[in-house]
């Protein structure tokens, strides 16, 4: 017997709702009620993150097949109902749900004998590392994947020596189609040094919307032309509160995807017998207190004063929760950060004596996953400020990053609030 697909009405997601599933049956077929509640107290406990632009509408779905679930599709083509203006961005979706795939496929098969990813590029890129293979591939293949929607102005790529044009491959000159453009920055694969013992890696996906000062005179002739181009890829360099949307995707022990449009954060998991991304947790939340912290500690000792105080503190249960912090660090950003929004705790790559700024990069690693962080109810913060509200000046800028549940970050920001920098190194 064959079942119908059960379609549901969309509804509009109230702000801070949870999503909780409500088992009910039709047709037969066993399916999912997603229905919101959400209390006065709950709304008013923390104020959502300050952003330069209205939060999209996210779409509540009443009715969930079980046989299937919640695709990415249907979730984005709901996005897209609500919010005609973001169709455009729903396209790009599609792409990145594509090239998330396509890259989980190439990294699981990356170690096997037959395969043309093992091993160095030979070059080196604009921040001074040797490239994988697997780092010029999964760039081009996400670049082409963005490129193909016609619905991408520019992008930036921590494996581009600079903002890149999408309008045209081959014709350096940039051309600025008609309708709604964005810009997308992306880290292709990180933590791909990695990839060779077998340890999760992501992508990280930060889209912005085009500047209206991004205008091109097709009659104009040299230097100004020069102008006007550099002021459209100067696009890419916006804070954080800027972005429309980000989204990661983890290549693990299942592949996930991530994503947030600026209303809570939803977590999507590859069903690889259907080939189709479905909604395995909404609008996650990451705990208040934790007592796990993520930090290279072997760098401890060239930190500045007000961190390693307060992990000490942690480790010996002497900071404010008066929880005994463990550590669980794994040395990608993505799976740490992933880890982190599940159960909470704190990820930190603070600047040190030997990189003051960190090695973070802000555009496409520290911006995107902030936003996701607040969405989900943390905080990221250099020490000193908020990651979100940093405006680039070069598009491979690198800054310290410390992101988390809510109360143990404040526990750093206090810290350093709190420093007199005159005072001896602890």
């Amino acid at each position: 017997m064959k079942h119908p697909q059960l379609f549901s009405s969309i509804l509009l997601a109230s702000s801070h709702a949870f999503v909780a599933p409500l088992g009910t049956v039709r047709h037969g077929l066993p399916s999912h009620r997603f229905a919101t509640t959400t209390t006065a107290t709950q709304a008013a406990e923390h104020a959502a993150p300050s952003m330069n632009r209205a939060p999209a509408k996210v779409p509540v779905f009443d009715e969930v097949c079980d046989m299937t679930g919640l695709t990415l599709t249907r979730f984005m083509d709901g996005v897209a109902t609500l919010n005609p203006e973001l169709r455009e961005l729903c396209v790009l979706f599609g792409a990145i749900n594509t090239a998330c795939k396509a890259i989980s496929n190439l990294v699981k098969r990356s170690q096997l004998p037959s395969s043309e990813t093992l091993g160095y590029q030979g070059e080196i890129n604009v921040q001074g590392e040797e490239q994988k293979k697997l780092d010029v591939i999964t760039n081009d293949l996400l670049k082409r994947a963005l490129r193909f929607t016609g619905r991408l102005g520019v992008l930036a790529s921590e494996e581009e020596d600079g903002p890149v044009d999408l309008m045209d491959f081959d014709n350096k000159e940039i051309v600025i189609e008609e309708g709604e453009k964005y810009v997308a920055v992306f880290d292709p694969l990180d933590g791909s040094s990695n990839v060779d013992a077998g340890i999760p890696t992501g992508t990280i996906i930060g889209i912005y919307e085009h500047d209206e000062s991004c205008a091109i005179d097709f009659d104009c002739i040299g230097d100004d032309c020069t102008e006007q181009e550099a002021a459209c890829l100067a696009n890419t360099l916006q804070p954080g509160t800027n972005l429309v949307a980000a989204a990661y995707c983890l290549y693990s022990s299942s592949t996930f995807l991530v994503l947030t449009l600026g209303k809570g954060v939803y977590m999507f998991t590859l069903d690889e017998q259907i080939g189709e991304f479905v909604l395995s947790k909404p609008n996650v939340r990451i705990p208040e207190t934790s007592s796990i912290y993520s930090f290279n500690e072997a760098n401890m000792d060239h930190w500045d004063a007000p961190i390693k105080e307060t992990i000490r503190n942690w480790r010996l249960g002497n900071g404010k929760s008066g929880k005994r912090f463990s550590s669980r660090y794994i040395g990608s950003m993505v799976a740490d950060v992933h880890r982190t929004l599940l159960y909470g705790g704190v990820f930190g790559y603070p600047g040190d004596t030997r990189n003051p700024n960190g090695k973070l990069r802000l555009l496409y690693e520290g911006a995107p996953m902030s936003f996701i962080m607040e969405q989900a109810g943390g905080l990221s913060t250099t020490g000193t400020q908020r990651v979100m509200e940093i405006s680039p000046e070069i598009v491979h800028q690198r800054i310290p990053v410390i992101m988390g549940s809510r109360n143990d970050v404040q526990e750093i920001v206090d810290a350093y609030a709190s420093w007199d920098r005159d005072s001896p190194m602890v």
